[in-house]
This record gives structure tokens, C-alpha cells and sequence, in this order.
């Protein structure tokens, strides 16, 4: 084993750490030699969301000492940005360990003085966000690994406007993390007077909260029979998603049963993420039996959502997110306008790898459209700069996110599975479905069409060989794809964007965003392609956006498998 590694694993055999921890770390020195060295060659990184990783015993994992180790910088950070009484509101999902890690949390948090309401039970993250500025708290802390294989758990850091954490504050915090060498520089215990459990009461604030964005609730009470299926996927999503609905006035509400106990085992799909046909099987077949008007499902800890509709053959299909961003995205400013209620400042935020769909229906609503990196910690920073100035309406992105009103500072599929339900019985209401209104927009504003291709990389050299694949596509950029000039060159990490063809070739302008490892190549005829490595996952993320004329309803599908097909080419020819 390599003499870093070693002296790592030596560190954890003769500190203070438990007796079981050690016993672990010997069995593996004796069974599985490589694992270990995996568990122990590097720290889990602090990153600008926080903690993620699979869970088990080494500095490369979650556990016990890596979580106290990561809130002890944290509460150090918070204690220096802040004077008086500082206090944290701290939630959990249903994963394996995500009590006894909140736990942990809270205890830590409460030893250096700091206040803390922790969730009675698990609850959504949203929930989580909403709290934090309910309660006035100047930070706080949800364990979870969103939609992540079981393996995995996490530890998501949030500020005092319930985002998570944005410049400075993501850096300072893994400054002060990074300083916490030893689990001895941990405050373990003491202060426990300090835990204040939480619970029904920021449910009911919630809801109420929720229940206010309803834009048409005559038109939920007209069809409030409107036949719904739910999947929570073994998550927190039960917790809240049938009590929104009701608040809805939608009393037709059907259940997933064999996924609606949370379980971190996941036991009836391989992946728990909403944005995977597998893990929403049993809803479309339930769907199908009931025939019903919609199928919702969401993520472990409930800020992603799904959604399931008939098309016009009557077969059941998903959606994908960049369409269910736009649907929801035109529903709000729509409705806003039809209603009166629509302001001359009403804005509205997507990210740069989210469909330019949502940019042309803005434009055409008079709402302005503003873009931001991927996360919505930066549609939260954007709507704290404008406070006062613009009116956050809706924002979104590609996977599976919506965040409606300015309540929740982060994506929130509690309030998201209730809109489109709304919007469902909006177009029940006039005997149309969500499936033509879709058709509509394209219609209307062309057919964009995405695709998503992971490419992943795993293991020690995983991150090298990323790394690599971005640094060859920063100096190496492609000239063409599929028999199209490459015209503009957009390097987020450089801030920089470039006309690279035809006439403006050479120009450069600056990118007005914070620095992120993101490319993006744009194609003479629109098409755009973004790169962009996880920062919660070992693989890099490669979008692809296209469109075209959608001259009628009849030429659906021969216009996207037109658009597929052009999409498959690009990705074949950059040998993904």
C-alpha cells in the first residue's frame, strides 16, 4: 500500500476512534486490500454543496467522523460570520445512516453553542430551506445523497437565506473545514439543552405557504377528481406530498403502495431517481390500470420530480425535465397575465444547459429570462440580488428541478408535484391534456429537443481521466459536428466566450457568471453542446439542445426522431 495511504489507515488504528471502526479496518487489511486503499487515499471532499459519498469506514466516506469533522468547520465558519445567538435547522431523508448522521450534527452544532432545531422524523429538503428562513436561522443541514444508488449518502451545508452555500461562503467553509485535521479538534457532546425537536408545526407553515401558490384553485375544485398517481420511491415525498395535494382540493389521490415506506434500502428499484424509466415503473403501470390523468414521482429527499402523461395515441410516456420546466414555466406566466395579476418586473430563471424553449416563451410573455450555472444555489443568489428590484416568478433546470415562489430557496418537488397537477386540471378543465399543450408550445415556438449522455469515470483515476477529457476539448475544441461550423466557443471556467467561424471570428466577450469548470460549443444552426463534469457524482455530464419548425401536431413524431437522429450523430462523432 502506498506510505500516505498507510499512514492515513495508521492514524485511524491508533486514535481515538471506536473499537468497531478499528476492527473494520483490520478486517479489511486482511480481505480486501484495494478497497481500502480507496476508502483512505484521499479526504471526501468539502465541496461547494457540502458532503457526498459512499458510506463506510475511511477518510473517502461518509461516516461519523467525517460528518463531525465537516459540521466542526462548519459551526467554526458560522461562529466568525455572525454575532449573538446563532442558531441552525438541520432535516434528514431516508437513507441508511441519515438519523444518526443528523444526529451527530446536531450534537456538534449544539457543543460550540449553536442553537438547533432538528427534524422530529425525516422531511423533505425543501421543508428543510423553507425552515431556515422561517426560523430566522443563519444556516443549516440536510443529510442526504438526493438521488444517488443506496451506497451513498451526503451532507448538503446551507446559508441564512435557505440557499445552499454561494461565494464567498462555499470556499470559507471548506477553509475552515479543511483546518479540522483530527477528530480530536471536534466538540463531540455538550450543549445538548441547545437541540430543540421540530416538527408538525413547520409542516402546517409549509403547506400554508404552498397552498398560496395555487394560481387557479377554482379550476383545482372544478377537477378535484382528477385522477392522480404518486410515487415517493421509498423517500420523503410522503411526508407532505399528500397533504399538498389536498390542500390542492385534488381528493383522487393514488398511491404507489409498494414504494410509499421510505426505505434507504431502496428495495424495488436499482436507482431512486425519478429521472430513470426503471424507477418509475410501478407508477406507469398503476397509471395504466387506473387510468389515470397524471403520474407524479419524486426523490428520496423530494426535490426532484417526475412527471407521466397520455399522448395523443393514448400511450402513457415521462417527460423529460427540460419539458417539464417549460410547461411549468409558461403555465406561471400565462396564467399570471390571463389573471391580471402579471408585473412589468416579473422574472424568471433557468440554467445555461436548461432548454432555450424557456427563453423564447419569456421573450414572447414579456418576462425577463435570466440564465445562471448549473444549481439552484445560483438561482437563489440571482433572486437575492434583485430583491427589492426584479419578481421572481418560477425557476428550473434540466434535471428535474422547479422552484416556484421565493419561500423555498432551493428545488422543491412538493410545491412542483402540485403545480402540475394544477396544470393538469387546468387542461382537463377546457378537455385537453398536459400532452397538448406541449404540442401547443412547440407549435407555437419550435420544437427543441435534449438528450443527456454520462460518461463515467470511477475509482482513483476517475477524476484524472475527467479532468483530461475537459482539458482536451478546452485546447482542442471540435471545428465541426454533424457537417455543422462550430461558431462560438463558451468557457465558463475562463469566463470567456469566442466567435471561432464566419465573419466575427476571433471576437471575444466576457461570461458576467462565477467561474465553473463548463463548455459549451454552439453549432451554426443553434444546436448547442455543453460539457460539464458532476459535482456530487464520478462522471462528466454531456447536454445536447437542438430544434427545428414544428409545422403540425401530425409531424411530432417524424420531427423528433429527426431531431433524435441528429443528436445520436453529434454523439457518435464526439465518441461518447
Amino acid at each position: 500500500m502506498d506510505a500516505a495511504i498507510q499512514q492515513k489507515v495508521d492514524k485511524w488504528l491508533n486514535g481515538n476512534y471506536d473499537a468497531e471502526t478499528k476492527e473494520g479496518i483490520k478486517k479489511q487489511q486482511s480481505n480486501n486490500a484495494d478497497e481500502l486503499a480507496d476508502a483512505f487515499y484521499k479526504n471526501l471532499e468539502f465541496g461547494t454543496g457540502g458532503l457526498r459519498g459512499i458510506m463506510g469506514i475511511g477518510t473517502n466516506r461518509m461516516n461519523k467522523y467525517t460528518v463531525g469533522m465537516a459540521t466542526q468547520g462548519f459551526a467554526n465558519y458560522l461562529k466568525k460570520s455572525f454575532e449573538g445567538e446563532i442558531s441552525v435547522a438541520i432535516a434528514y431523508d431516508c437513507r441508511n445512516n441519515s438519523r444518526s448522521f443528523a444526529e451527530i450534527t446536531a450534537n456538534v452544532f449544539a457543543a460550540n453553542g449553536i442553537k438547533v432545531y432538528l427534524f422530529e422524523a425525516l422531511r423533505p429538503t425543501p421543508e428543510l430551506s423553507y425552515t431556515i428562513r422561517e426560523k430566522g436561522c443563519k444556516g443549516g443541514v440536510v443529510l442526504t445523497a438526493s438521488h444517488n444508488p443506496k451506497e451513498y449518502n451526503g451532507y448538503k451545508a446551507y446559508w441564512d437565506d435557505g440557499s445552499q452555500l454561494v461565494p464567498p461562503h462555499d470556499k470559507n467553509v471548506i477553509i475552515e473545514v479543511d483546518k479540522i485535521e483530527s477528530v480530536d479538534d471536534v466538540k463531540w457532546n455538550g450543549g445538548e439543552d441547545k437541540i430543540e425537536l421540530i416538527g408538525k408545526e413547520m409542516d402546517e407553515a409549509y403547506l400554508d405557504m404552498l397552498q398560496g401558490l395555487s394560481v387557479y384553485p377554482k379550476v383545482c375544485a372544478a377537477q378535484q377528481d382528477l385522477t392522480i398517481v404518486y410515487t415517493p420511491i421509498h423517500g420523503t415525498g410522503i411526508t407532505l406530498v399528500p397533504d399538498a395535494l389536498k390542500r390542492f382540493g385534488f381528493n383522487n389521490v393514488h398511491i404507489v403502495e409498494e414504494q410509499a415506506v421510505p426505505d434507504g434500502n431502496f428495495p424495488t428499484v436499482v436507482y431512486p431517481n425519478p429521472e430513470e424509466t426503471e424507477a418509475m415503473s410501478m407508477g406507469l403501470k398503476k397509471a395504466k390500470a387506473l387510468d389515470a390523468d397524471i403520474l407524479l414521482g419524486t426523490d428520496p429527499d423530494a426535490d426532484r420530480v417526475a412527471i407521466g402523461v397520455k399522448n395523443q395515441q393514448g400511450q402513457w410516456v415521462l417527460l423529460n425535465g427540460n419539458q417539464t420546466a417549460m410547461i411549468a414555466f409558461n403555465y406561471m406566466m400565462e396564467a399570471r397575465k390571463a389573471k391580471g395579476i402579471a408585473q412589468p418586473n416579473d422574472m424568471v430563471v433557468k440554467t445555461i444547459v436548461t432548454t432555450g424553449m424557456i427563453d423564447a416563451i419569456a421573450a414572447a410573455n414579456n418576462v425577463k429570462s435570466y440564465s445562471v450555472l448549473t444549481g439552484f444555489k445560483w438561482i437563489a443568489e440571482l433572486i437575492r440580488n434583485k430583491e427589492g428590484k426584479e419578481n421572481y416568478i418560477i425557476g428550473g433546470e434540466e434535471s428535474f428541478g422547479l422552484m416556484i415562489g421565493d419561500k423555498v430557496r432551493d428545488k422543491d418537488a412538493i410545491s412542483a408535484v402540485a403545480l402540475c397537477c394544477e396544470m393538469a386540471a387546468y387542461e382537463k378543465n377546457k378537455g385537453r391534456s398536459l400532452f397538448d399543450k406541449l404540442i401547443d408550445l412547440y407549435l407555437q415556438y419550435g420544437f427543441y429537443k435534449e438528450s443527456l449522455v454520462n460518461v463515467v469515470k470511477k475509482g482513483m483515476n476517475g477524476a484524472k481521466e475527467i479532468a483530461d477529457m475537459m482539458e482536451g476539448y478546452r485546447n482542442n475544441p471540435p471545428q465541426t459536428l454533424d457537417g455543422q461550423a462550430v461558431v462560438q466557443l463558451l468557457d465558463y471556467e475562463l469566463q470567456l466566450g469566442k466567435n471561432v467561424s464566419g465573419g466575427q471570428s476571433g471576437e471575444t466577450w466576457k461570461i458576467g457568471l462565477p467561474k465553473s469548470n463548463v463548455l459549451q460549443f454552439i453549432l451554426e444552426d443553434g444546436t448547442s453542446i455543453s460539457a460539464r463534469p458532476s459535482g456530487t457524482e464520478p462522471k462528466i455530464k454531456f447536454y445536447f439542445s437542438t430544434n427545428e419548425k414544428l409545422n403540425s401536431a401530425a409531424e411530432f413524431e417524424a420531427t423528433e426522431k429527426k431531431l433524435d437522429e441528429k443528436i445520436e450523430r453529434i454523439v457518435k462523432e464526439m465518441g461518447l
